[in-house]
């Protein structure tokens, strides 16, 4: 293999190993949703803009995706500046609140709990973006559909949490 063949097959690996740790730890959160039949959640009143359920799977699989690639994209400018150590490491806050969401509201059975979390993760994701603009700026790009997503599931829940006192 030769030196170019080692950087292309480093490069991969990177990129899948980005895309992985934002798949494995956002879906972290699947193991304390419950959404189907019989469920705390299903219980709960909704309002009339919330999603089928079918959506939510594809929906956060994409911005995963998104999120791993945007990932690379600033690992790859290299960890020695300041300036991309500090973006990953707001990269790394916002995918463990993105996680910590799903505990408080599924696990905990908090509209409350995570209707404050989320306006912590939307925060972190805004500064992620931030960030990544100031070194890739189409990994920042990348990240604007996620910024949208939690902004509507911002929304909903606070009309969950409105609606079931």
């Amino acid at each position: 293999m030769n030196g170019s063949d080692q950087k292309t097959t480093h490069r991969l690996i990177r990129l899948v190993a980005a895309v992985l740790l934002c798949i494995l730890v956002g879906g972290s959160g699947s193991l304390v949703t419950a959404t189907g039949p019989g469920s705390w959640y299903e219980s709960l009143e909704k309002p009339a803009f919330t999603p089928p359920g079918w959506v939510f799977g594809p929906a956060w699989t994409t911005l995963y995706v998104l999120m791993g690639i945007a990932l690379y994209l600033v690992w790859q400018a290299g960890t020695e500046g300041l300036d991309v150590r500090v973006a990953l490491g707001v990269f790394g806050l916002q995918l463990g609140l993105n996680a910590l969401w799903s505990f408080l509201f599924f696990g905990l059975e908090s509209p409350l709990l995570g209707l404050v979390e989320i306006i912590f993760l939307w925060l972190a994701i805004a500064a992620t973006i931030v960030l990544f603009y100031r070194i890739r700026k189409s990994a920042a790009y990348l990240l604007l559909p996620y910024i949208a997503w939690v902004s509507f599931a911002a929304v909903l829940n606070y009309a969950v949490y409105m609606m079931n006192p």
